[in-house]
């Protein structure tokens, strides 16, 4: 796998024959049919979305980044894993607060944090490929994970095809800021990147911030909820800026609720 370049890297397009490049200077979905650009589109987050972090990635997530902070900066455990813990609470993820304070490599620090297999700790509703292929409209993938990290779980649930672009915190970086989710200067960037008008984008997403920023950016939004997130706890009834509220991400194709403004 090359080496992830700081700053400005761009999105990744995932073509349907496995292979990864970066875009090329004004390319995007604009240029697609007209019927094409009346049809949605998706913007997925990963974890808790797409998989059930919560089953057993999140505990490794966590180990793996306080071990990071530990390496990066030398600290004991119990320090490192408070330090991370307050950088999150603060920044939206750790890795902003070791950026912004500490100069650390970003790069390295992600593939540090994720340096774990995820083949055995990966769990998702089942045949999620053919539910994504009915879902109408192209697909994107809008991630505060690292693209590795990304990557891998997508390839290991056999829907790494279903997207057309992938959007990892590396490409969170303009302006010479990460600015990851909830930021909504990232959702103009997205959108102002892949020419999309934004009613016609849906963000699907477990964490109820990120979907208050998407609104605040003229999406529409669809909350994943997830009893097991750290980000669901708490959480009852919909807020009006969610236009739909599912359990899974079959639940899209029921309709038995339509999506406000569809």
């Amino acid at each position: 796998m090359p080496r992830l370049r700081f700053p400005q890297h761009p999105p990744v397009r995932a073509r349907r024959a496995g292979v990864h490049r970066p875009l090329t200077a004004g390319q995007s979905l604009s240029g697609q049919t007209a019927q094409a650009r009346q049809t949605p589109v998706w913007l997925f987050d990963l974890d808790n979305t797409l998989h059930d972090t919560s089953h057993k990635i999140f505990r490794e997530i966590n180990l793996g980044m306080t071990a990071a902070v530990m390496e990066s900066l030398n600290l004991e455990e119990a320090a490192a894993s408070e330090l991370r813990a307050r950088y999150w609470r603060r920044y939206g993820a750790t890795l902003l607060g070791l950026v912004k304070h500490h100069n650390i490599d970003p790069h390295a620090f992600l593939q540090r944090s994720h340096a774990f297999e995820v083949a055995p700790l990966v769990k998702a509703e089942r045949g999620l490929r053919d539910k994504l292929n009915r879902l109408p409209g192209c697909k994107i993938l809008v991630t505060n994970a690292p693209l590795h990290y990304a990557r891998a779980v997508l390839k290991h649930l056999g829907i790494l095809r279903c997207f057309d672009r992938l959007w990892g915190i590396e490409q969170m970086q303009f302006h010479g800021h990460f600015r990851p989710k909830p930021s909504v200067a990232l959702m103009r960037h997205i959108l102002a990147h892949e020419g999309i008008h934004p009613r016609r984008a849906v963000l699907v997403e477990d964490t109820v911030e990120n979907l208050r920023s998407a609104r605040k950016a003229g999406l529409r939004t669809v909350h994943v909820f997830h009893p097991g997130s750290p980000f669901g706890r708490g959480k009852s009834g919909r807020p009006d800026f969610v236009d739909l509220r599912v359990n899974c991400v079959g639940h899209l194709l029921l309709q038995k609720r339509p999506l406000r403004g569809a």
